[in-house]
């Protein structure tokens, strides 16, 4: 059970969902393993699967409040609203002023149309929870749909006064004010949204429709450049670049453009007729009768496919077929024109929505249809066993482990050549890394690791005082989350070879782990059917920590991760003099060390000395920490 608790608590899911196997398996009666397992599942999207193991949970204990929060959350997941709704029913019997359980049960009344009920609860929560931005957003939704816009802007003010950070609220403002014709307005409320938040596609999308109904073609086209190069395989934002390449006469690469409209939807007509007019701008007359020819196909009375047919057929000299066209074309005029059927009324709007066939719009700026521009609300549920860690908040420390996750912004190459050597030495079974981006184990890898527990342990028992065998066996103990195990080999190890720094460095890592889960542990509050121990953290676990890092650094004094390591030991402790003092050691040692740039940057905002800090804050983004500007924002406009 602790083991799955700790794998749990570091976002290993696939493996924590093993140990729970076990313990449900000893012991069926207890309603833990089921809970924590629902848990597990629901973080792997596994909805079906969390339900079922909730209610397992709830059979053999029916009075544990955060099981039915979590069994709502596995149904609303599936849209199973109503069941959704008995479960946060039942829970705020057990806890009333539960915040996100009123948050979850508001939103289940949204999905299901139930307007005024949902505000009614959404008005509890604000009650409860004055600062609670979300509530005012759900609100604000809640007013669209009945259709007062009023209400609506009021609430996302409301939200802005609270928090003008939150991206978001930023973007759901726009929408209305985009919606309402205020173009220029949405456009200053997409800046600001997308000046938090860069890497949101939609953002960028929807600032370009706004600059486009001012007019601002070149703005609209570098807003879709921007949103393509986060989401490259955005339609909206290949078609609508598309139309203004065309309209900018840059023809070839608007036919790059919709040939990529048309390779994700084959049977987009209207992409397709937009390539059969720029290929015939471009001379290819056969391929631009080929997509004129489709789409007459499937809208035989679509006029404009002949019109241009006729124009494409007389520049390859196909005479006869050229009249045809023409023919059909002049002939609807006349009936048109004489009281037969025609199209009329057709709409003069310059954009159209997605989900629109009328072939008529073929030139228009395509937007999203409703369904996919509706908020998306943070439904994550309150109190579970994960400590829910502030938004600022330091650089993590770093391990010698076997897996690292892959990131979007390249770092400095995390090197030192003694773990090189020992990686080649052919005593580690896998190349080690030194990172502080661990990746969680898929299931093969925890099958593997198991297996290697005890492939070293028969070679521990022929090698015992060989303190790299103890060593290897301790990255697989550490892997599986056994940091019990982990431990007792890796003192081992330093009792077999005194000299051998990679143990002292990982014992202290694994040490800080642990303190990190008890202490969270004592954070959560105790509530009734779920009474957590509670755990003394005390100075002294932390000295503990600090002395194997003494140790690293007296053996290896150029290990600059060591330095890192404690100056992050002494953040915890309040002792920012002493960590300010390590992090320049690191940095004099690795002028290039992105994560000690930025958590010095912290630690010097957080000593008062903003200045420093945010100079440290620039530098670690320049490196490729791209959080860093977010707050070097947020402590500039504080200090204003």
């Amino acid at each position: 059970m602790a083991n799955g608790r700790n794998a749990l608590y570091f976002e290993e899911y696939v493996l924590s969902i093993q140990y729970f196997n076990q313990v449900a398996s000893a012991k069926p009666y207890l309603y833990e393993p089921y809970f924590f397992r629902a848990l597990a599942k629901l973080n792997l999207d596994d909805y079906q699967g969390a339900e079922a193991d909730c209610s397992l949970s709830i059979d053999r204990n029916p009075f544990v409040s955060d099981t039915y929060q979590v069994r709502g959350l596995a149904r609303i997941k599936q849209g199973k609203y109503e069941g959704a709704i008995e479960d946060y029913t039942k829970m705020l019997s057990y806890d009333p002023e539960n915040i996100g359980a009123l948050h979850n049960l508001a939103l289940c009344k949204i999905s299901k149309g139930d307007y005024d009920e949902a505000d009614k609860d959404l008005s509890t929560i604000l009650n409860l929870s004055p600062q609670y931005t979300q509530a005012y957003l759900m609100k604000a939704d809640v007013a669209l749909k009945q259709k007062d816009t009023v209400r609506a802007m009021k609430n996302y003010d409301l939200a802005l006064n609270i928090d003008k950070y939150d991206s978001g609220i930023w973007s759901s403002r726009a929408a209305i004010k985009l919606q309402q014709g205020k173009y220029k307005d949405a456009e200053a409320d997409y800046d600001q949204a997308i000046h938090l938040k860069n890497r949101n596609a939609g953002d960028y999308i929807n600032r370009a429709l706004s600059r486009f109904h001012q007019t601002n073609l070149r703005g609209a086209m570098d807003d879709y450049d921007a949103a393509l190069d986060i989401d490259p395989n955005n339609f909206i934002g290949h078609y609508n670049r598309g139309l203004l390449r065309a309209q900018l006469g840059d023809d070839n690469r608007a036919i790059d453009d919709f040939d990529f409209v048309i390779k994700m939807e084959p049977d987009n007509m209207m992409a397709i007729f937009n390539r059969g007019i720029l290929r015939n701008q471009t001379g290819d007359y056969r391929g631009a009768i080929k997509d004129y020819s489709t789409v007459i196909k499937e809208y035989p009375e679509f006029l404009a496919g002949y019109y241009n047919r006729a124009i494409a057929k007389r520049k390859i000299g196909d005479t006869k077929g050229a009249d045809m066209d023409e023919f059909k074309v002049l002939k609807a005029q006349l009936d048109k024109k004489y009281g037969s059927k025609g199209k009329k009324n057709v709409k003069s709007d310059k954009t159209r929505k997605k989900s629109d066939k009328d072939m008529e719009n073929y030139s228009k700026i395509v937007v999203a249809d409703d369904t996919e521009s509706e908020p998306k609300y943070k439904n994550e549920y309150r109190g579970k066993v994960q400590d829910r860690n502030v938004e600022i908040k330091l650089e993590p420390m770093f391990a010698l482990t076997y897996y690292e996750k892959v990131s979007e912004i390249k770092r400095n190459l995390k090197y030192h050549k003694y773990i090189d050597d020992l990686s080649n030495s052919g005593s580690m079974p896998k190349r080690l890394i030194i990172t502080n981006m661990e990746a969680p184990l898929d299931e093969m890898q925890i099958k593997t690791h198991f297996a290697s527990i005890n492939e070293r342990t028969s070679e521990i028992s022929k090698h015992p005082k060989d303190a790299k065998k103890y060593f290897a066996r301790s990255l697989d103990y550490y892997m599986v989350q056994d940091f019990a195990g982990a431990i007792s080999d890796l003192t081992q190890a330093i009792q077999n070879n005194e000299s051998f720094f990679p143990a002292y460095f990982n014992r202290s890592l694994i040490q800080c782990k642990q303190l990190e889960f008890e202490k969270s542990q004592e954070q959560n509050e105790t509530k009734e059917g779920l009474a957590l121990k509670k755990v003394d953290v005390r100075m002294a676990d932390y000295n503990l920590v600090k002395s194997d890092l003494d140790k690293v650094i007296q053996l290896a004094p150029d290990f600059v991760y060591a330095y890192y390591n404690r100056a992050n030991v002494n953040c915890i402790l309040k002792d920012y003099a002493s960590a300010i003092e390590d992090y320049n050691k690191a940095i004099s040692l690795d002028p290039n060390f992105a994560e000690a740039y930025y958590n010095r940057g912290l630690t010097n905002i957080f000593s008062g000395r903003s200045k420093e800090g945010i100079l440290d804050l620039s530098k670690a983004g320049e490196l490729g920490i791209v959080s860093a500007y977010n707050v070097i924002k947020r402590f500039t406009e504080q200090k204003h």
